[in-house]
């Protein structure tokens, strides 16, 4: 294992060298730090900038470009089917009917639909004139795309040459809109017993932004790790830190007692933080790390992003473009994982 050497300690070491010593030195030192320190990189819905959003091809695209976990998202249907899918209902920005036209509002919760039904739905491409379109432009549509029951892909990495893949599950569940969809105790159930069944207990992390979900896992199933997701932007703060008041999403545990997000995890019974990547400064991080966290960011998309997570040391980093992720990490030296190649069922 790689020991981080200090400077002052290497002069110690080796004594105090002259200037290509010092050139040497440093590239060396720079070196060791990096490679102390690993990073897990995550295809964000398996590789959203370059494939259909969730979907096996785009998780087969992300385990070609090598990476050690797929993150994805999953919702319950009317007949109590785990799919992959991110949003609570039909999202008209990538589905299209049985007749190739785009679905419109009212938009119908996946909840309410069966599995069968769901099949009708085309979701391998991005409406064109939709805002999403102008923001991942070099996404490559697919015709006849479905939304996958989540054992499909569990199946898929049970290959021999998937042994070492890891899947990082979210729970699509918004305690804001109950009716939406089942409650936290039937989802986190259902997705731990999905898991057992497919032997990925150790394979697997369960991440939500509803921590009442993760409280269940906890108690439940404490083989499978959890992982704590927050974001304090305009679109969602499921911390309340912009309002003041307790939030509903976090459970028993509230910003203005822990006095942190760091601490709350902590609190909560967390090991691992999963914040936007917006919200993360290299102080958040160093705090998280002296309580015990991993801090796995998302989703850093840019290579500025990237790098200043990078920078920051976090231990992790969810982006839709796994493959710029791997070439910055390769640069910064770190321990790559194997490219795989799987077949499509």
């Amino acid at each position: 294992m790689w020991t981080r050497i200090t400077g002052a300690a290497a002069f110690e070491r080796f004594g105090r060298p002259g200037l290509l010593g010092r050139i040497a030195l440093g590239i060396t030192i720079c070196l060791l730090t990096t490679m102390s320190h690993a990073l897990e990189l995550q295809g964000h819905r398996g590789a959203r900038g370059l494939h259909p959003e969730n979907s096996l091809r785009g998780f087969v695209h992300a385990l070609a470009i090598g990476v050690h976990t797929l993150e994805l998202d999953t919702a319950i249907t009317r007949d109590g089917v785990l799919v992959i899918a991110h949003d609570p209902r039909l999202n008209a920005e990538i589905t299209r009917d049985e007749y190739g036209k785009w679905i419109k509002p009212p938009l119908r919760p996946i909840s309410t639909i069966t599995f069968a039904d769901l099949q009708r739905y085309d979701v391998g491409r991005i409406d064109p004139a939709s805002e999403y379109a102008r923001r991942f432009p070099h996404q490559r549509g697919r015709d006849g795309v479905r939304i996958p029951r989540l054992d499909a892909l569990l199946q898929m990495l049970q290959a021999p040459a998937a042994a070492s893949v890891r899947v990082n599950i979210e729970t699509k569940i918004f305690p804001d809109e109950p009716a939406l969809t089942v409650d936290a105790h039937t989802f986190a159930r259902s997705l731990i017993g999905a898991l057992r069944n497919a032997g990925m207990q150790s394979r697997a992390t369960i991440q939500s932004f509803d921590w009442r979900t993760l409280a269940v896992v906890q108690r439940e199933a404490p083989e499978i790790a959890t992982v704590y997701l927050t974001a304090q932007q305009p679109w969602l703060d499921n911390i309340g830190a912009h309002t003041g008041a307790d939030s509903i999403w976090t459970a028993d545990t509230q910003l203005r007692i822990a006095g942190s997000v760091p601490r709350m995890v902590k609190a909560a019974g967390g090991t691992i933080w999963s914040p936007f990547h917006g919200d993360l400064n290299a102080a958040l991080v160093n705090e998280a790390h002296a309580l015990g966290l991993r801090v796995i960011a998302w989703t850093g998309n840019t290579r500025a992003e990237i790098e200043r997570l990078i920078d920051w040391r976090v231990d992790g980093i969810i982006s839709d473009y796994p493959d710029l992720l791997r070439t910055i990490a390769a640069e910064r030296g770190y321990p790559l994982p194997a490219p795989i190649t799987l077949q499509l069922p």
